[in-house]
């Protein structure tokens, strides 16, 4: 599987971006928010990919960052929801809110984006508002250096078996009040407060 790829952009539109690299074209299907993260970009870019492998196609969507393509994969996981309809939805709303309105119930939100109706706005809130990573404000404007380590800190704690909310809870402590853990202190130092 194709985890990313970085490169020239050869070709840049609102759905799609076509990254060069060593002579050779992909296009990546890509949302509104990649697109406008992407579009001015100068020099190589580095996009996250999915690989949807069908029948009659290989298709490949790119994501700016990892976090959007996480949510993508959650998305298409509800029946009813394609590639497509996750891009749309991924277009409508920022990351962050997104996962706040499925946190918080808000079907409203989710039946205003195209091609989603009341149906799978409930069963896109019933399957993932367990799974979905609320991230608050406050680790929305931590330095980029100290929201990586939030997030590496958070995947090996629930690997260790710590439920995702209780280990979600006690890092957001730890980083409000020192954000500049390494993983390995985060770590450290959930684990004698859990």
């Amino acid at each position: 599987m194709i985890d990313y790829i970085k490169g020239v952009v050869a070709e840049c539109s609102p759905t799609y971006i076509v990254i060069e690299n060593n002579g050779i074209g992909y296009m990546l299907n890509v949302s509104l928010t990649t697109h406008s993260q992407v579009q001015n970009a100068k020099g190589e870019v580095k996009l996250f990919v999915y690989e949807s492998i069908r029948e009659d196609a290989h298709v490949l969507y790119g994501f700016s960052e990892k976090r959007e393509r996480d949510v993508f994969e959650l998305l298409i996981s509800v029946s009813g929801v394609g590639p497509n309809t996750a891009r749309m939805i991924l277009s409508s709303y920022p990351v962050e809110e997104l996962e706040a309105a499925i946190a918080s119930g808000n079907s409203s939100m989710l039946k205003s984006v195209k091609g989603v109706g009341a149906k799978t706005a409930q069963r896109i809130i019933v399957d993932l508002k367990d799974k979905i990573n609320v991230v608050e404000v406050s680790l929305i404007n931590m330095e980029p250096a100290a929201s990586e380590s939030f997030e590496e800190a958070k995947a090996a704690l629930v690997m260790l078996g710590f439920t995702q909310q209780a280990t979600q809870k006690t890092l957001k402590k730890l980083f409000a009040s020192e954000p500049n853990l390494t993983v390995e202190q985060a770590i450290k130092k959930a684990l004698k407060m859990m």
